[in-house]
């Protein structure tokens, strides 16, 4: 069974960085599209960021400049670097995998699902 755990979440500032992972276990993981969600409080859950097998990268338009995923199939990880951040980012960050996915920016294709990780920009 696919297990997902998402760490690196923290409070930041306005314009601040931050790096959050996630690990991958019970599968092949370079055979899997990795995403990123995020929802907010009183808010839908929102597409992020998504990596595929080829290690395609797609992007939300309010993330592109400043968010970068990337993955690390030796170590079954992939991470989602945050920079000049915004109090609009704030959100409970999810990770997300789909087998051999192309429908990467609906939730609704994702099959397993991690625990989330917090993240809040201050103002």
């Amino acid at each position: 069974q696919v297990q997902l755990v998402e760490s690196g979440g923290g409070l930041v500032q306005t314009g601040g960085s931050l790096r959050v992972s996630c690990l991958f276990s019970g599968g092949t993981f370079s055979y899997y599209t990795m995403g990123w969600f995020r929802q907010a409080p009183g808010k839908e859950r929102e597409f992020v960021a998504a990596i595929n097998w080829n290690e395609i990268t797609y992007y939300v338009d309010s993330a592109k400049g400043r968010f970068t995923i990337s993955r690390d199939n030796a170590k079954n990880t992939v991470y989602l670097q945050m920079n000049s951040l915004k109090p609009d980012d704030t959100a409970l960050y999810y990770c997300a995998a789909q087998l051999r996915g192309r429908n990467v920016d609906n939730g609704e294709s994702y099959s397993y699902w991690g625990q989330g990780t917090q993240v809040t920009v201050s103002s």
